[in-house]
């Protein structure tokens, strides 16, 4: 799933099971699913009949786990996590599940998102005596659960729930209980499913229900607290001041296209924005193609619009990490030329409409333009199919600063020109929600596009006067230059 939006650092995959005697090797199993989420660690923590057991390490599954390791993870219920980082270094410290081994009992916590005020809650709990052990964001939950004086676990969960600001999809395992709970604008996906023998899966997505063998059994709603024990599953509300606004980055590359998020299959979605950039960035040429993965989706939806064959114009090495993954430009650079190649008996003498899901920094996009042309591209005509990324995200994504995003700081003309391409077009906000198609009614269609209009859908709290500050600069540079002339 390797593409423009490679460029960007995302994001992180949860598994957890309960109620089953293998659940190390289908947590495993899950994660792997979940692997085009996170590549810079993993880890799994088992309950083995009330103790917990955790083994983490930086890199990819198959570099964290053999199997010996899983078969030493024996216990009944599990969490598992795959990594970027978001918030906190790339240090095993860092890497999820977070162990609690207190006093009188443990835990094991795992968090996909960004929390917009965890600086704050730091600082506070700090001085009230918390002891961090990470620099993840995602360790403040636990820290507020303790120090909640709610008396029972549950409300102490809810407590530290409703503290928190910012997107997070967080598995919390102790020793007679697993809790998953999502927040108030369910900025990450989160799903439900059951396994044959009667045992519960909480995931990231849809498709590592798949892999493991359950079935489908419901998507985690805005505000909802889970809780799975031996009694079974139960559902409650940490709060209702919910809305729905569901990361449309999601739909447009993280998600793998297998999965479906609240009842739309990613792969269907792709397709429809592909035909409606058609529609709305229309020209002459001779075929289409896209960049492998995840890109190739939207192409097909193009190609079928515009009633142009679709070809396999570029090739990419099934064995090169995401370039998103590479913690340095120079590394996202080189991963560039180590996945792609251009298909010569394709592209040469043709007029190509090279179809790519975002244009981020803009460096994958220059080079890629420059693949297909050093191939004998006649011409090649940038398609993308989402909106032009202008404003940073603090919700899970890792671009907090408006000078990464090219579209914020170059006009459509000087992009095209950057890129070397023929002519350069996005899809419009409005497309982008049709195509998805969620139907709530809800603003937006229940997606967030902050990252394209500006219009974030909570307070940024922490965030808040660094964006004011980037935006100010932003309109300083666009200012018009008044030149002054003196007259003697």
């Amino acid at each position: 799933m390797q593409s423009e939006l490679s460029h960007l650092n995302e994001e992180c995959g949860v598994f957890g099971v309960w109620g089953t005697p293998d659940a190390a090797f289908l947590t495993y199993t899950g994660l792997f699913a979940l692997q085009h989420r996170g590549q810079e660690g993993a880890g799994i923590t088992i309950n083995d009949d009330g103790q917990l057991r955790t083994k983490r390490g930086l890199g990819l599954l198959n570099d964290v786990f053999n199997a010996a390791d899983l078969e030493q993870l024996q216990g009944q219920a599990a969490i598992g996590h795959v990594r970027y980082s978001t918030a906190g270094s790339n240090l095993l410290e860092n890497i999820q599940p977070l162990p609690f081994n207190f006093s009188d009992t443990q835990f094991a916590l795992a968090h996909n998102g960004n929390l917009t005020n965890a600086e704050t809650i730091r600082k506070n709990l700090e001085d009230r005596g918390a002891i961090y052990h990470s620099s993840s964001d995602s360790e403040n939950l636990m820290h507020l659960i303790r120090l909640s004086k709610a008396t029972t676990l549950d409300e102490q969960v809810k407590d530290a729930l409703r503290t928190i600001k910012g997107g997070f999809a967080y598995l919390l395992l102790t020793k007679d209980r697993l809790y998953a709970a999502l927040d108030p604008n369910g900025f990450r996906p989160l799903v439900v499913g059951k396994l044959p023998n009667g045992g519960f899966v909480v995931c990231s997505e849809t498709c590592a229900l798949d892999a493991v063998g359950a079935t489908f059994f419901c998507d985690v709603q805005p505000g909802q607290l889970l809780r799975i024990d031996e009694s079974g599953l139960s559902i409650s509300a940490y709060t209702t001041d919910t809305q729905l606004a569901i990361c449309s980055m999601e739909f447009i590359y993280f998600a793998r296209p297998d999965s479906d998020i609240y009842g739309v299959n990613v792969h269907s979605a792709r397709k429809r924005m592909g035909a409606l950039l058609a529609k709305e960035q229309p020209v002459e040429a001779d075929l289409v193609t896209g960049v492998p993965n995840s890109s190739l989706s939207a192409a097909m939806g193009y190609a079928q619009e515009s009633g142009l064959p679709y070809e396999m114009g570029l090739i990419k090495n099934q064995y090169s990490a995401r370039t998103f993954i590479q913690p340095t430009q120079k590394l996202r650079e080189q991963g560039v030329n180590m996945k792609l190649s251009a298909v010569k008996g394709v592209v040469a003498g043709k007029r190509v409409v090279l179809v790519d899901d975002s244009i981020v920094r803009g460096t994958t996009s220059r080079r890629i333009v420059k693949l297909l042309k050093d191939a004998g591209a006649a011409e090649v005509h940038l398609r993308i199919a989402s909106p032009a990324l202008k404003y940073p995200c603090f919700y899970g994504i890792d671009i907090q600063h408006a000078s990464e995003l090219i579209a914020a700081n170059q006009t459509l003309a000087e992009m095209r020109q950057t890129f070397g391409a023929d002519s350069l077009g996005f899809l419009s906000v409005p497309s982008l929600i049709k195509a998805v198609g969620l139907n709530t009614g809800a603003p937006n269609g229940s997606l967030c596009v902050a990252y394209f209009d500006g219009k974030y859908p909570t307070p940024l709290y922490d965030y808040q006067e660094q964006y004011d500050q980037e935006q100010e600069k932003l309109r300083r540079r666009d200012e018009p230059k008044h030149v002054t002339t003196s007259s003697y």
